[in-house]
């Protein structure tokens, strides 16, 4: 990241002053707008309040926060005055959750009305708390907030507008924002007032948006997705941002019309429950244009723009990375196009280039003689592994085409290795989802009885539709290589999901093979396969 002098509540001030009476945001749920001037005077009225209850620069605040304009407020008032936020993923519970508020350091905590016995669940693990702050702005009538808690109620009843005159180290924390965690404890990504992703997404903002534009998001505003793509793209061009609650598939084109949207984004499984849903009466009479993706089917890409009249572009970008990918309908369908003013390589796990048509991990070239381009909060090995000499090590494997174009093949981290072959779980999931009655899936390794993974595939099936693990896996065996092919797969109802609608792998690794598992070594083999039984023998794992 470059030595950057704005940050968010800087460019809110600035909008202020020039656009002061243009909605900053759209309250879906509430039918209810937000000008750029009224965002910045209640930040103004947050930033007082907090200074009233003994917040000083330095400081550190955690939001237990869902989706509202409080949520906004807070976020742009600690920088009146010099705090750090660390916006706390609701989906976590137990250790998880007392982890990231502990590791973080903050010492006050704004937690919804509705999520009060969620912060009590994990008081004994955060310590460090030493005031915590109820937003009662959505509560119901006659709520009382708990003794020994304050009201962020006072901020908007009792501050004045005007921002506090405050000095602070501009090379002071900003944001602590965490990873997922998936594969050990999580890590806290690090923004600073003076070194941030503000410009940077000013100049996405410029490829993407106009201030005419309104961008909806159900997505939440703790993940990167909501607040950095979708809110700072938004505060850049002068836009709106229409915010809904969470994602909703049977909503979804109701509210896109509601809040005459002309742009939103689309994560992980978005795509495929939306297309799987029945037709909608307004899934055509709306007025977006463009869609940005994360991830979006090869195969999906084209019937998603017949259906519903949009133009998808996909993009490549992370919370603790610094490069990024877009496809602006430039690059072919299912690609993520091209690095956006970055050198790349693609490399095996010996350091090694590969050529095109090889799947590599995805490398970024570091500008400057910085140590490392992401800032791990109090994990210096961290921050220094993540850039080895001039490269910034992704963790995602791409391969790449004749013409230089990029395509995801998964997370490195997300890799099995099975029959002495490594298979991408997001290769196999785009397979699985190709079966018309499949909703969602998601793939993961199990521990096999030899040392490497079987494969195992959870399974939610389109309402009124049916479909036995059996003719899944008969669907699969001429469309995977017999070693990609899932030995486990179990249908469920629905699955363990983060407040961004991922699916929680670990929770399903954990369950591993349960009774109502279908387990292909033991089923019994279908007829028109029993003249070739001795070559399913050849990949059971016990010989």
């Amino acid at each position: 990241m470059a030595e950057d002098t704005t940050y968010w509540s800087i460019e809110l001030e600035k909008k202020a002053a020039v656009i002061g009476e243009k909605p900053f945001l759209y309250l879906v749920y509430e039918d209810r707008f937000v000008t750029y001037r009224e965002m910045d005077d209640n930040a103004n009225r947050v930033a007082n309040y907090l200074i009233s209850v003994g917040a000083k620069p330095g400081d550190g605040l955690a939001m237990l926060m869902g989706n509202s304009s409080q949520f906004l407020d807070v976020f742009f008032g600690i920088q009146k005055i010099g705090m750090y936020v660390n916006p706390v993923n609701t989906g976590l519970r137990g250790e998880g959750l007392g982890f990231i508020i502990d590791n973080s350091d903050t010492g006050f905590l704004v937690v919804d009305h509705d999520k009060i016995d969620l912060y009590r669940s994990v008081a004994g693990l955060t310590p460090k708390i030493r005031k915590v702050i109820v937003n009662t702005l959505e509560a119901p009538a006659g709520f009382a907030v708990p003794d020994g808690m304050l009201d962020l109620r006072k901020a908007y009843e009792d501050m004045p507008g005007t921002k506090p005159e405050v000095s602070f180290d501009p090379d002071s924390l900003l944001l602590i924002m965490y990873t997922s965690g998936t594969t050990g404890l999580p890590k806290g990504v690090v923004s600073r007032y003076n070194k941030n992703l503000v410009t940077k997404l000013g100049l996405l903002a410029s490829i993407i948006l106009t201030p005419d534009s309104i961008y909806y998001t159900p997505l939440a505003l703790f993940h990167g997705n909501g607040l950095f793509v979708t809110t700072t793209t938004s505060l850049m061009a002068g836009s709106t941002v229409a915010l809904s609650k969470k994602f909703s598939a049977s909503r979804f084109w109701d509210e896109i019309c509601r809040s005459k949207a002309t742009i939103f984004n689309t994560i992980g499984a978005m795509i495929p429950i939306l297309l799987k849903q029945p037709t909608h009466p307004l899934e055509r009479s709306h007025t977006v244009s463009r869609v940005i993706s994360a991830g979006c089917p090869a195969d999906m890409w084209e019937p998603f723009e017949t259906r519903y009249n949009v133009k998808l572009w996909e993009a490549y970008g992370s919370v603790d990375g610094s490069g990024t990918l877009m496809n602006l309908g430039n690059a072919p369908k299912g690609s993520v196009g091209l690095p956006i003013g970055s050198d790349i390589r693609l490399v095996d796990d010996a350091g090694r280039d590969v050529p095109d048509g090889e799947t590599g991990e995805l490398l970024f070239k570091v500008s400057g003689d910085r140590k490392s381009s992401v800032e791990y909060y109090k994990n210096p090995e961290a921050s220094e592994s993540k850039t080895r000499g001039e490269w910034e090590h992704t963790g995602d494997y791409m391969y790449r085409d004749g013409q230089g174009y990029l395509y995801f093949v998964g997370r490195k981290t997300d890799s099995m290795r099975r029959r002495g072959e490594n298979v991408s779980a997001y290769e196999v999931e785009k397979v699985i989802l190709t079966h018309e009655s499949v909703l969602e899936c998601a793939v993961y390794g199990i521990p096999s009885e030899l040392t490497e993974d079987e494969i195992m595939a959870s399974v939610s099936v389109v309402a009124g539709e049916s479909l036995t693990p059996a003719e899944l896996r008969e669907f699969l065996k001429d469309r995977l290589a017999k070693y990609a092919v899932p030995r486990y797969i179990r249908i469920v109802e629905d699955f363990p999901r983060t407040e961004t609608f991922r699916i929680k792998k670990n929770e399903l690794k954990a369950l591993g093979v349960t009774a109502d598992t279908f387990d292909a070594e033991k089923a019994p083999l279908p007829a028109a396969d029993r003249e070739g039984a001795q070559g399913v023998r050849e990949t059971s794992p016990r010989e």
